[in-house]
């Protein structure tokens, strides 16, 4: 019995390992699976189950909210800052809560048929902030391209107020400047060789019948 313990105690101490923060602390759901590897005390089939349940798509460590990097993060709210100090705008924040959103959905995307689709108005994914998206060749494209090729749409949007007949060109620019849009939160995924990425905005942007700023 003691054999035992101990075999799951340095089981344990792997898992814990595998799964801690970026600054060196186990992560919560670590800690429980953790505890009930010892509660079993031996039963190989279900520490194997357990630490399969456990993987990383469900275990957030990141401080940012999503896969992104704190240099990532750094880089999207500085390349948006500026976009939007362009027409004279005041700045967006990082938020985790809308990071954490994007990834949920970046995460689906990658398990269905890996393919730019924005969430649906209604249902399960209803979509709940203003949205862009972004893919490209995994490896070769980063966060930087796609708030780039968002901001490539600027030569679209000629100051009028947004319709069915003109938003369409110059969505992703225009939501990036939305005046009232004050947080973003963005993520990434990547599959089938690409990478997507995915910014949310609060409060969204792109409301027809009105400008941008």
């Amino acid at each position: 019995m003691r054999f035992s313990t101990i075999t799951f105690a340095i089981a344990c101490l792997i898992t814990m390992l595998i799964v801690a923060s970026p600054i060196g602390l186990p992560d919560k759901v670590a800690s429980k699976v953790c505890l009930q590897l010892l509660k079993w005390n031996g039963d190989t089939t279900n520490v194997l189950a357990a630490l399969a349940q456990t993987d990383a798509a469900t275990i957030d460590c990141s401080s940012t909210g999503s896969r992104l990097s704190s240099q990532e993060v750094q880089q999207l709210v500085s390349l948006h800052n500026k976009v939007r100090a362009d027409v004279g705008v005041g700045p967006v924040t990082w938020s985790k809560k809308l990071a954490m959103y994007a990834q949920q959905w970046a995460n689906h995307l990658a398990s269905t048929n890996c393919s730019l689709q924005h969430r649906p108005p209604s249902g399960k994914w209803k979509r709940e902030y203003g949205e862009n998206l972004f893919m490209g060749t995994a490896g070769y494209f980063g966060v930087a391209d796609a708030v780039k090729s968002w901001e490539d749409e600027k030569k679209y949007y000629r100051g009028q107020t947004l319709d069915h007949s003109n938003w369409y060109d110059s969505g992703h620019y225009t939501q990036m400047v939305w005046k009232e849009s004050q947080q973003i939160g963005c993520a990434k995924v990547e599959c089938n060789g690409n990478v997507i990425v995915i910014c949310n905005y609060d409060p969204p942007g792109n409301i027809l019948g009105q400008k941008p700023y």
